[in-house]
């Protein structure tokens, strides 16, 4: 099997203050670094000014549309990336504002490549928000993995220091989606080449 690496770029969606999410996402990235297949990227959206506005022509109509330049950034994270994981609360049952503004503003970056998912919420631990986003995702283009990171009742999951109390079964489950991202990663990457994606 051959050892070299794919850029994995993990995304926090929410930009709430005092969120849970870097909790979550540094235990998630702990188990991407872990895995050894990943160069690693976190991504908060947090530190990304997005317009909430969608931009003036919808990016499928125009993929390489002006952004802001305060997106440059962002975009350029992205594009680096072979393979997605998008960390995600529930909120209001979908995913948060923030991470619709991201996704609406690009277009090419998402394009034949594979996307994950880790959520936490109170009870559905996510899946409401990542079931709506496989839909957005498809739509994109991307490829949406069968497997999932979730955490229902997050905050009796984690102890105060950020470890999990029970951590097999999350760490199973981590292992198994980096396992399909890595797939679908080289397979979709070495697909794509040099070339533009084309339908």
């Amino acid at each position: 099997m051959p050892s070299e690496t794919l850029s994995l770029a993990v995304i926090v969606g929410s930009v709430r203050e005092g969120r849970f999410a870097p909790v979550v996402a540094d235990w998630f990235v702990g188990q991407a670094r872990e895995h050894g297949r990943f160069e690693v990227d976190l991504v908060g959206l947090a530190d990304a000014p997005i317009p909430l506005e969608p931009p003036p022509v919808p990016p499928a109509m125009e993929p390489d549309l002006p952004r802001p330049a305060s997106m440059e950034p962002l975009t350029r994270r992205l594009a680096a990336a072979d393979a997605v994981v998008v960390l995600t609360p529930d909120c209001n049952r979908s995913f948060p504002a923030s991470l619709k503004a991201a996704v609406d503003w690009c277009c090419t970056e998402w394009q034949a490549k594979p996307v994950g998912f880790a959520g936490y919420s109170g009870a559905s631990g996510g899946l409401l928000a990542i079931e709506q986003l496989r839909q957005v995702f498809n739509e994109l283009h991307a490829h949406t993995v069968r497997d999932y990171v979730s955490f229902p009742r997050y905050y009796e999951l984690f102890s105060t220091d950020g470890t999990l109390k029970n951590p097999e079964g999350p760490h199973g489950a981590a292992k198994v989606m980096l396992d399909q991202l890595l797939w679908w990663g080289t397979i979709l990457r070495d697909a794509r080449g040099d070339r533009p994606f084309a339908v």
